[in-house]
């Protein structure tokens, strides 16, 4: 047993902890809990979550205190921000291992599933992220999980700590999968009352006090704001994300588990063939796990506001699942049954080779990535894609775990650093540099359209969120000298439209990786994806410091 669990901790090391703290904080919902925590540490309030020196009710408490608490210890750093959600992604990994070995009750089989867990592209980029959607993932995992094996205390101690990192969906996804579980399975597998009583208590002292607490403080408008706007709207209501097609999460699933993509489409399709012409039973683990990774994907289905992180508990049960599909595949003497085992492997050398050449093109982007570090990870990337063609050839199956689990992790690796954790002071850095040199006399920080949550994080004073054009001209109007931070392709209209002369003071040259999509790889436009941000004033300053 200590061999696989060590194993698996040094490839989450790796793909999880190594370098985290090398990228600065995005300017996506990151930003936010980063920010937040910092407030948190700075103005002492760890009851209302603050951003931008403003009141932040959106999201419940647990990963502002965690992250506020590692604050503490070492200080506001972009690696303190994430440490929770790396740690999450290595629980996540771990309790994947051990329920697939509890249900496979082959020891490779669980080893594979974690190795996919630890190398699997949703789990890798969401642990390089200070968000609370991996520790809410590892919670609903561990509710799950620990409900299924009547670990009563611990269920409900997981479900109230989930509660409150991203509140009623923490109850509503374990529900969603143990519910048909318990239903199918009520004979076998009774809910004994008084366990399920004390679940519930031990839910209940940890998940709901500091709901009281912010009731208490805030009055009901906490509580519309919280569970109506924030929950229910974001749910069943375009308000807070564009509607999205039915199989939105089909490809986000697929994409998730890159680069064992190709092994998630190709390798189950003939145990998924025999169960459909009934050549053959699924077991009552299959049943579950089946269940586990279906039912919250159609629950979000469902939901008017899909984002794709939503839907990362679905990722343990499905590594599980295809864990076993490819051990079983590996086990088998009969070369006609290894024949979607070495199509996958095939497809999956292509895949990687391809994406060693979508590099090579994308090249002019990574504005602020170390050259030499670009041309290491192209062909780190190239030589796994010799490593799968060279498992393809010598038909040495026995390998494939070991090695798909190190090119996947290289693989990672390498666009990591050779494309995305670029070079130090980034641009967000730069421009907080360069509002400090400008800013004469405290004058009002403006964003519009950029930089609108991380600047914050590196200025560290309040700057004012201009998110319509209306709001941007009647900034430039003020009557005293204002700073505003603008992408250069938005400052010409603002100018016509206020009849103001902007002052161009700086500029810095951003890749927003946040915005990066297939298309700026398959077809990179460097003068459109290449952002050049100004930091313009509205008047001249009359004195300098």
């Amino acid at each position: 047993m200590h061999r696989p669990v060590l194993t698996l901790v040094l490839l989450s090391t790796l793909t999880f902890f190594f370098g985290l703290g090398r990228q600065a904080i995005t300017d996506s919902d990151e930003a936010f809990y980063a920010e937040s925590s910092r407030e948190m540490v700075e103005g002492g309030d760890w009851i209302t979550p603050h951003f931008n020196y403003q009141d932040r009710w959106q999201k419940p408490i647990l990963y502002y205190w965690l992250t506020a608490a590692t604050y503490l210890a070492t200080g506001a750093t972009e690696a303190a921000a994430r440490w929770w959600s790396a740690l999450s992604g290595l629980g996540l990994v771990l309790l994947t291992w051990a329920a697939a070995r509890r249900l496979a009750r082959q020891d490779a089989d669980a080893w594979l599933a974690g190795a996919m867990a630890a190398t699997c592209y949703g789990y890798f980029a969401m642990a390089r992220l200070a968000l609370p959607d991996l520790p809410l993932a590892f919670l609903v995992t561990l509710t799950i999980w620990t409900a299924l094996e009547e670990r009563w205390l611990l269920a409900g101690a997981a479900a109230g700590l989930g509660f409150l990192t991203k509140g009623p969906v923490a109850l509503v996804v374990p529900a969603v999968v143990l519910v048909p579980i318990w239903w199918r399975e009520h004979r076998r597998l009774p809910i004994p009352p008084r366990a399920l009583a004390t679940a519930l208590v031990v839910f209940a002292l940890i998940g709901l006090p500091w709901y009281g607490a912010m009731t208490a403080l805030h009055g009901v408008e906490y509580l519309q704001s919280f569970f109506v706007a924030d929950n229910f709207e974001r749910f069943a209501t375009d308000r807070f994300n564009e509607p999205r097609p039915f199989w939105f999460y089909l490809p986000i699933v697929v994409g998730g588990m890159l680069p064992w993509s190709v092994f998630l489409v190709l390798v189950p399709l003939g145990s998924a063939v025999a169960v459909l012409r009934r050549r053959r039973r699924l077991t009552t683990e299959e049943w579950r796990l089946l269940l586990w990774a279906a039912m919250p994907l159609l629950f979000f289905t469902i939901s008017i506001g899909k984002q794709p992180r939503y839907i990362l508990p679905v990722l343990p049960p499905v590594a599980i699942l295809l864990g076993r599909s490819i051990m079983r595949r590996v086990r088998e003497t009969d070369p006609r049954g290894r024949r979607a085992l070495a199509a996958a492997t095939w497809g999956t050398a292509a895949l990687v080779a391809v994406l060693a050449v979508l590099l090579v093109r994308a090249r002019p982007l990574f504005v602020t990535a170390h050259p030499p570090l670009t041309s290491a990870g192209v062909v780190a990337i190239g030589a796994t894609a010799v490593a799968f063609v060279w498992v393809a050839l010598s038909r040495q199956w026995s390998r494939l775990p070991a090695v798909a689990s190190i090119c996947a992790a290289v693989v990672l690796l390498s666009v990591q650093f050779g494309a995305l954790a670029g070079m130090r002071p980034e641009p967000v850095e730069q421009m907080a540099a360069l509002v400090a040199t400008h800013r004469m006399s405290g004058e009002p920080v403006g964003t519009y359209q950029v930089f609108v949550r991380n600047l914050v994080f590196y200025t560290r004073f309040k700057q004012v969120d201009l998110f319509d054009e209306g709001l941007a001209l009647d900034f430039l109007k003020s009557p005293g000298r204002v700073l505003l931070v603008v992408r250069a392709v938005d400052l010409p209209r603002l100018e016509l439209l206020s009849g103001i002369k902007a002052n161009r003071l700086a500029e810095v040259r951003y890749l927003n990786t946040t915005n990066v999509r297939p298309r700026t790889l398959i077809s990179p436009i460097p003068e459109q994806d290449v952002e050049t941000v100004l930091l313009v004033a509205n008047r001249q300053a009359r004195f300098s410091r």
